[in-house]
């Protein structure tokens, strides 16, 4: 009885210390873990990135008055129509299944000063997704600042776990990833 207590508790140590990993370093780098982004959306709720965990996520750094930025808002409308229900293999699991993500979000940060420029641009450019946020203190934005944010549009895209995995990609660039990562298992 002894011995089998004894293997038993040598047996949980060793898959102890097998399991760990080294924990991924926050970061704005491709392989880092995305900083966390908490804000106030057009209706005053906080939002948090951190929330969104478990998807494919596109951060997107944008302002009203920025006429590039409203171009690619166009683009990503129609890559969130066409990818928000999609279904992603994200790895295998310890008995070979595979494990499925459901839908692509983006999670849009606004540099904008005027709360009313902010809400007429998501109206008038159908953003639809419901992952909006701004401090409304346009370059000064604490949001942008954690990012470093120095041009827009910039973007960040993450997988299910947080991590970065693509910056800056627009248009087909962004559909091209999204549609790589659908048969894609770790």
């Amino acid at each position: 009885m002894k011995r089998l207590l004894l293997i038993i508790s040598i047996l949980i140590g060793l898959s102890f210390f097998m399991g760990k990993k080294e924990k991924p370093i926050e970061g704005l780098m491709v392989g880092n873990i995305a900083p966390n982004l908490k804000g106030a959306s057009p209706n005053g709720d906080t939002l948090s990135l951190i929330n969104l965990r478990g998807n494919f996520v596109l951060i997107d750094f944008w302002a009203s008055w920025c006429r590039p930025c409203r171009y690619e808002n166009k683009n990503l409308v129609e890559t969130f129509k066409h990818f928000n229900n999609y279904v992603f293999p994200v790895k295998k699991t310890w008995i070979g299944r595979t494990k499925k993500v459901q839908g692509f979000k983006i999670f849009s940060v606004s540099l904008d000063a005027r709360k009313d420029s902010w809400m007429k641009a998501i109206k008038d450019d159908q953003l639809t997704w419901p992952w909006h946020i701004s401090d409304l203190k346009h370059w000064n934005s604490k949001l942008a600042a954690k990012y470093n944010i120095m041009t827009i549009p910039t973007n960040f895209l993450l997988d299910p776990k947080g991590k970065i995995i693509g910056k800056n990609l627009k248009g087909k660039e962004l559909d091209m990833q999204l549609e790589s990562l659908r048969y894609k298992t770790e």
